[in-house]
């Protein structure tokens, strides 16, 4: 398996418009596409996005802990906050987004998404298991990359909600078809398969239920 970027974070939230609309306010998005069953904002459609599925409320925190974009001035970024937000801010429905000073070719880009683990240093190795990379620990938290991105596990219970606000992580790949195959020979449980307008994607099981979504763009993808 061999993820080439963090593609989008997928959650299930019951007010997707008014979490769009303070992204695209305050956090330099725009909406990408908008479905009856889902919203699609960043601020670049090739680049680290947001995935917002219409579900019912309330949503449980379950295994994620916040999600943090990445821009090249923070000080810049925070001034397009609400008022005492400092460098994170609550959209709504437990959803919390950190903002991170690092080089970036485009702001608001994903730096990474935090996710609570029962075993961070376990789950680390599992995720590398998956084609994510080996990355140093970041203050003693156990972290995997993906094109320059991280998906970090924080100590803590992630439990099994019945309504996770968390619905999957996404990674672009050059094949779906390989990493259905490859999941296959090596025994990891496949969720779902998907053969959408502009991707086709799998859906394994990742560790502690977290799934994870390995996405080929097809040559018609054209979003904006």
């Amino acid at each position: 398996m061999l993820p080439k970027t963090l593609d989008h974070v997928a959650l299930w939230v019951a007010d997707r418009d008014a979490i769009a609309d303070l992204a695209v306010a305050h956090l330099g998005m725009h909406v990408i596409d908008r479905t009856d069953n889902f919203t699609l904002i960043g601020s670049d459609a090739r680049r680290g996005k947001l995935t917002l599925f219409a579900a019912a409320a309330p949503r449980e925190q379950g295994a994620l802990k916040h999600v943090a974009l990445r821009v090249s001035d923070l000080e810049a970024a925070r001034a397009e906050l609400p008022a005492g937000a400092g460098e994170a801010i609550e959209v709504g429905e437990g959803l919390t987004v950190r903002l991170v000073e690092a080089p970036t070719d485009v702001d608001y880009d994903l730096d990474h998404v935090a996710l609570y683990s029962a075993r961070p240093e376990q789950t680390a190795g599992e995720y590398v298991g998956l084609g994510f990379r080996p990355a140093p620990p970041l203050d003693g938290i156990p972290r995997v990359e993906v094109g320059g991105a991280f998906v970090e596990f924080h100590p803590g219970e992630p439990g099994e909600p019945d309504r996770p606000l968390l619905n999957h992580l996404a990674v672009l790949v050059d094949s779906a078809d390989e990493h259905i195959a490859e999941a296959k020979d090596a025994g990891v449980e496949i969720d779902d398969v998907v053969d959408a307008a502009n991707t086709y994607a799998v859906f394994l099981w990742g560790p502690e239920r977290v799934r994870i979504e390995y996405v080929e763009h097809k040559p018609t993808f054209s979003l904006r």
